[in-house]
């Protein structure tokens, strides 16, 4: 079973940047696309991005060019790089495991997930 530890949130205030990284634990690491989704207080959990196996991202368009996805396979780990934060990017956020080499916008296609980390954004 695909153990994943997200790491990197915190307080932080408008404009500032952060750089999330989810943590792997097993060697096939690389099999799986990865996700990266967001939950705000009384709202639905929503797709950030995800890379697939191949390398390719996607994001959604709420933070399409302020984030960037990428993946070291040698280390298992997943990194989230969120620059230009708003308040509105404030939720607990979320890295999955897909249950392919593929990326999917929906939470269906995730198979393992992530504790979450805390991302708070002052203006």
């Amino acid at each position: 079973q695909v153990q994943l530890v997200e790491s990197g949130g915190g307080l932080v205030q408008a404009g500032d940047s952060l750089r999330l990284s989810c943590a792997a634990s097993e060697r096939t690491f690389s099999s799986h696309a990865m996700g990266w989704f967001r939950q705000a207080p009384g709202k639905d959990r929503e797709f950030v991005g995800g890379i697939s196996w191949s390398g390719d991202s996607i994001y959604a368009d709420s933070v399409k060019g302020r984030c960037t996805i990428s993946r070291d396979n040698t280390k298992n780990t997943v990194y989230l790089q969120m620059n230009s934060l708003k308040p509105e990017d404030t939720a607990v956020y979320y890295c999955a495991a897909s249950r392919t080499r593929y990326v999917s916008k929906n939470t269906a296609g995730y198979a393992y997930w992530g504790q979450g980390t805390q991302v708070t954004v002052s203006s």
